[in-house]
C-alpha cells in the first residue's frame, strides 16, 4: 500500500483516497463544511486547507488526491492563518442570530468558529440579505445563513434522485433555491436538514420546540416500514420532539425517510388514553375492571370457532407472541397478520425475507422488480438501489409499472404471461439474467396478492435455484414486505393456513365471526355487521371507531420491543417515553384477561416474555445479525397459473398507518403532493 506522511507520521492509505481521508486515518481532525463522505467532492468552502511540502500555497485536502510520499502538515501557523482567513470570509455575511437559530448547539459553523473565528470583524459594509425560499411543509429556510457548501444540492441530485435544488447567480449574488420555488418531491428530503452545516435549512415542524441539550436521546428502531431504519428518538418529558437518523451502514447508512422523521407528531394526537365501552351505540369512558369483565364474559359465551384475532403492522415481536399465546389459551385458531390476502410460504425463513440483504444490493449486477414500488414500500432500500445504479450502471427491469423510482428502468411486461416467459427462458431479459453473477429478483406483495401469487413465488424460487442463483454465497430470491411486523409474524406462524392463503378473510368478509379481537390493526378492509369488536391499540383510528371495547396500549416509542426487519435482522426498539393515560402494555392486558378466565398468567414478568419470544425466532437469534443461509433444505413447489394484470397496489404513502394519519405534518405533505400532481396535470 502507498504511504503518506501526516505531521511526520508515516500512514498507509488506499489508492483513490484524498488527503483529508488520509488525515482521518492518522487520527487528525480536519475542519470541513462542504465535504461529506457520502456525497461527491465539491471543494467549495476551503476550510480543510493543509500545508503540503513544496507547495507555495495551502491545499484543499478534500479535493487533493493522496499520493505516494506526500508530506502533509495540519498544525502549522500557515494552516491556522489560512483557516482563520476562510472563517473570516464565511462570517462576513452570516447573521448574528445564534440565540434564535434552531441549529444552535448542533451547528458546525459555531463549533469551527470557536477555534478559528475572531472576536471582532473588519467588515464594515452592509451584510448581504437573501430572500427565504419555499421548500415545502418540512424544510424551513433562512438563506441569509447559507455558506454555499452545496451539500443539499448534491444530496438531492445524487442520493434522493430529484434534481430540484440548484444554485443561481454568481459570487455575492449566488443563491441556493428550488427550481420554480416548489416543494421537494423526494421522500428523503428531510435529510438536507441534517446535512446543512449551518442554520440555513432547519426542520419546519420542529422550529422553536426545544434545544438539543434539553432533550433525552434514545436509540431505537423505526416501524413505518419493514426496513428497520436505525433512529434516535429525542423526547422532552413524555413528548417525542423529533426523530433523527442513527448511523448503520448495513441498513440505512445515515439517511431516514420523511415519514420516519416527521410522523412523530402523530404520537401526540388522536391517542387512546382511557378505556371505552360502547353503550347505546356510543363509546363511554370506563375502567379496566369493567372492560376485562365484559371481554371475559363475551369470550366465555362465544364459541372459539367464532372468535378471531388480527394484529397490526406496527406490532412488536413480543406483542405478536403474547397475542398468539393468549388466543391459543382460549382455544382460538383463527388469527392473521396480513391486511390483504397474499401468498406466503413459511416453510423456511428464506421464503419471506430479503435474502440478498440491503447492503448486498450494492453487489448486484441485474435487478428485476416484480409487482413492487420500492420507492414507497421501502424508501431507504430504494435509495440503496439508486446508489448501486449510479455506481455500477446495472440494468433494472420491472414487471408492472411502479412510476418514478428515481433511477431508469425498463418495463418488460405487466401481465402474468410476461412472468411465465421469464420462467420458461423465452423473455428478452433471460440472456442478461443468466449472464449476471449477482442478480436481484425483488417480489412485492402486489404480485403475491394475485391468484397467480403462488405460481409467481414458487416459479421464481425454482428458476433461481436451478440456475444456481440461490447458493451459499448469494441468494437472488427476495421478498419485499411492507410492514414492520410481517417477518416476525411469519416466524411465529401467526396466520391460518400453512399452505399460503387462509380462510380468515373469507370468514371475516362473510361475517362468520362473532367476536373480533384487533391488536393495533387499522388497515383491514372490513365492514362491521353484528360482530363484537375489541380494539387494543394506541390511536383512535379506523377500527377503534367501530369497536365495542377500546383498550389503550402504548405506541412503539413508549415500550421496549423487538422487531425483525425485511432481511431477517433482529433489532430492539427502546422505550423513549412513558405511555399516556391509563395505557397498559399489550402482554399485561392479555395477562389480565386470561387471569379472569382461567385464573392464571401467560407470563410472570417481562423477562419470561422476552425469553419465550426469542426462543421462537427461526434461524437467527442474535441481535443485529442476518440469518444463516439454509440452502441445503430448500423445498420446491408449484402453483396454478392464471392470466392476470400485474397491477402494483398504490400506497397512500403519507397515510399508511394510524400514527402517520394522526400526524399534521404528514397531512400537510399529502396535501402538497396532491397539489403538485394537479399542477403537473394542468401544466
Amino acid at each position: 500500500m502507498p504511504k503518506i506522511f501526516i505531521n511526520n507520521n508515516e500512514i498507509e492509505f488506499k489508492e483513490g483516497m484524498t488527503v483529508l481521508q488520509a488525515c482521518e486515518l492518522a487520527g487528525v481532525e480536519i475542519p470541513r463544511f462542504c465535504y461529506h463522505e457520502r456525497l461527491s467532492i465539491a471543494g467549495n468552502c476551503r476550510m480543510c486547507l493543509v500545508e503540503m511540502e513544496k507547495s507555495a500555497k495551502p491545499i484543499a485536502s478534500c479535493a487533493m488526491p493522496a499520493a505516494e510520499g506526500m508530506k502533509i502538515k495540519t498544525n502549522t501557523k500557515m494552516v491556522e492563518k489560512a483557516r482563520k482567513g476562510v472563517m473570516e470570509f464565511l462570517l462576513v455575511n452570516h447573521p448574528l442570530d445564534c440565540p434564535v437559530c434552531d441549529q444552535g448547539g448542533e451547528c458546525d459553523l459555531q463549533d469551527q468558529s470557536l477555534y478559528y473565528g475572531f472576536d471582532g470583524s473588519r467588515f464594515k459594509e452592509n451584510k448581504r440579505l437573501v430572500k427565504d425560499k419555499y421548500m415545502g411543509p418540512l424544510i424551513k429556510t433562512q438563506m441569509t445563513r447559507c455558506i454555499h457548501c452545496t451539500r443539499c444540492i448534491r444530496f438531492a441530485t445524487e442520493v434522493a434522485g430529484v434534481s430540484e435544488l440548484g444554485a443561481i447567480g454568481r459570487g455575492e449574488d449566488m443563491e441556493i433555491t428550488t427550481y420554480l420555488e416548489k416543494s421537494m418531491t423526494s421522500e428523503l428530503s428531510g435529510n438536507v436538514i441534517d446535512l446543512c452545516p449551518v442554520g440555513a435549512l432547519t426542520s419546519k415542524p420542529y422550529a422553536f420546540e426545544a434545544r438539543p441539550w434539553e432533550l433525552k436521546k434514545t436509540e431505537s428502531i423505526d416501524v413505518m416500514d419493514a426496513v428497520g431504519t436505525n433512529i434516535r428518538v429525542d423526547s422532552y418529558g413524555w413528548e417525542v420532539k423529533r426523530i433523527l437518523p442513527r448511523l448503520n451502514n448495513q441498513i440505512n447508512e445515515e439517511w431516514i425517510s420523511d415519514k420516519t422523521r416527521y410522523a412523530c407528531d402523530g404520537l401526540l394526537k388522536q391517542r387512546l388514553d382511557k378505556v371505552y365501552i360502547r353503550k347505546n351505540n356510543q363509546l363511554v369512558e370506563s375502567n379496566w375492571d369493567d372492560a376485562i369483565n365484559l371481554i371475559s364474559s363475551k369470550i366465555k359465551s362465544t364459541s372459539s370457532e367464532k372468535i378471531a384475532g388480527h394484529v397490526g403492522g406496527l406490532s412488536s415481536f413480543e406483542t405478536i407472541n403474547s397475542f398468539k399465546k393468549f388466543l391459543e389459551e382460549i382455544n382460538v385458531k383463527n388469527y392473521e397478520f396480513r391486511e390483504k390476502d397474499f401468498y406466503v410460504n413459511p416453510d423456511q425463513k428464506m421464503n419471506y425475507i430479503f435474502n440478498s440483504s440491503i447492503q448486498g444490493i450494492e453487489k448486484a449486477d441485474f435487478i428485476l422488480l416484480v409487482g413492487t414500488n420500492p420507492r414507497h414500500e421501502a424508501t431507504i432500500l430504494n435509495a440503496r438501489i439508486r446508489k448501486t445504479y449510479l455506481k455500477n450502471k446495472l440494468p433494472i427491469f420491472s414487471i408492472g409499472d411502479p412510476g418514478d423510482l428515481t433511477y431508469p428502468y425498463k418495463i418488460v411486461g405487466n401481465k402474468t404471461e410476461d412472468i411465465q416467459k421469464i420462467l420458461d427462458g423465452k423473455s428478452e431479459i433471460n440472456d442478461l439474467l443468466k449472464k449476471s453473477k449477482n442478480p436481484l429478483i425483488i417480489i412485492g406483495e402486489s404480485a403475491l396478492e394475485l391468484k397467480s401469487g403462488k405460481y409467481i413465488f414458487e416459479g421464481f424460487k425454482e428458476f433461481l435455484y436451478k440456475n444456481k442463483f440461490i447458493n451459499e454465497d448469494w441468494n437472488s430470491f427476495n421478498i419485499l414486505t411492507q410492514n414492520a411486523a410481517t417477518v416476525g409474524a411469519l416466524d411465529l406462524n401467526f396466520f391460518n393456513k400453512p399452505n399460503g392463503r387462509g380462510s380468515f378473510f373469507d370468514k371475516m368478509n362473510n361475517h362468520n365471526f362473532d367476536l373480533l379481537y384487533l391488536v393495533g390493526s387499522d388497515e383491514l378492509n372490513f365492514q362491521k355487521n353484528n360482530e363484537f369488536i375489541i380494539y387494543q391499540g394506541s390511536h383512535g383510528d379506523r377500527m377503534a371507531q367501530i369497536a365495542d371495547v377500546i383498550l389503550p396500549s402504548p405506541a412503539y416509542t413508549e415500550q421496549n420491543g423487538f422487531f425483525i426487519n425485511l432481511e431477517g435482522r433482529l433489532q430492539k426498539a427502546f422505550k423513549a417515553t412513558n405511555p399516556i393515560g391509563n395505557a397498559k402494555e399489550d402482554w399485561k392486558i392479555f395477562n389480565l384477561i386470561v387471569d379472569k378466565i382461567k385464573n392464571k398468567n401467560l407470563f410472570t414478568n417481562y423477562k419470561t416474555l422476552i425469553e419465550d419470544s426469542l426462543s421462537k425466532i427461526k434461524e437467527n437469534k442474535n441481535i443485529d445479525t442476518l440469518p444463516e443461509p439454509q440452502i441445503k433444505k430448500i423445498n420446491l413447489s408449484s402453483g396454478n397459473f392464471y392470466s392476470e394484470q400485474v397491477l402494483i397496489r398504490p400506497i397512500d404513502y403519507y397515510f399508511s398507518n394510524p400514527i402517520a394519519r394522526a400526524s399534521k405534518t404528514m397531512s400537510d405533505c399529502r396535501i402538497e403532493k396532491i397539489h403538485n400532481s394537479e399542477n403537473r396535470k394542468t401544466g
